[in-house]
This record gives structure tokens, sequence and C-alpha cells, in this order.
């Protein structure tokens, strides 16, 4: 079922109680707002979880092992990335 706000003449909106409860959202929550034509989207920018970053380095370790890449390639592979992006 929808739920219904209003904009204040501040140009505020007041997500419902049943919303905020259902998302978890605590005052302060910043939001990412996209807009595409007549639609506003609110996204919540949530911290990271420690799972999302294991998960990042699982398929770090699993490519370097693939491409034979040791810790001691990382400084020189780092160094190279930042000559590329200054082209």
């Amino acid at each position: 079922m929808p739920l219904t706000t209003a904009l204040s003449s501040r140009g505020q909106l007041v997500l419902p109680k049943k919303l905020r409860d259902e998302l978890d959202l605590a005052e302060g929550t910043q939001f990412i707002v996209f807009r595409d034509q007549d639609n506003i989207l609110l996204k919540p920018i949530r911290e990271p979880r420690v799972s999302d970053f294991k998960s990042v380095l699982e398929k770090s370790a699993a490519w370097a092992a693939e491409i034979g890449m040791r810790e001691a390639d990382i400084p020189e592979a780092v160094k190279e990335v930042r000559r590329n992006r200054r082209k």
C-alpha cells in the first residue's frame, strides 16, 4: 500500500515512521537523490559491511593469483595505474 507525505515550506519531507522502521533509517541518515523525469528516488547511504570488503578481497586475491601477481608487485602496479590516470 502506498504511503504519502507532504513537502514542507522549507523543502523537507518526513518519511512515514512505518517506512523508517522497516528500512532501519535513523535520524541523520543521508540519501542519494535520483531524478528520472517526474520520479524521485531516495537511496539511503549505508556504511559498508566488513563482509562486503571480504568479498572484494577474495575476488582480488583470486584475480592476482590467476595473473601471477605477488604482494611485492603491488607498489609498482599502483604507480603504473597512477601514471596512466595522468595521461
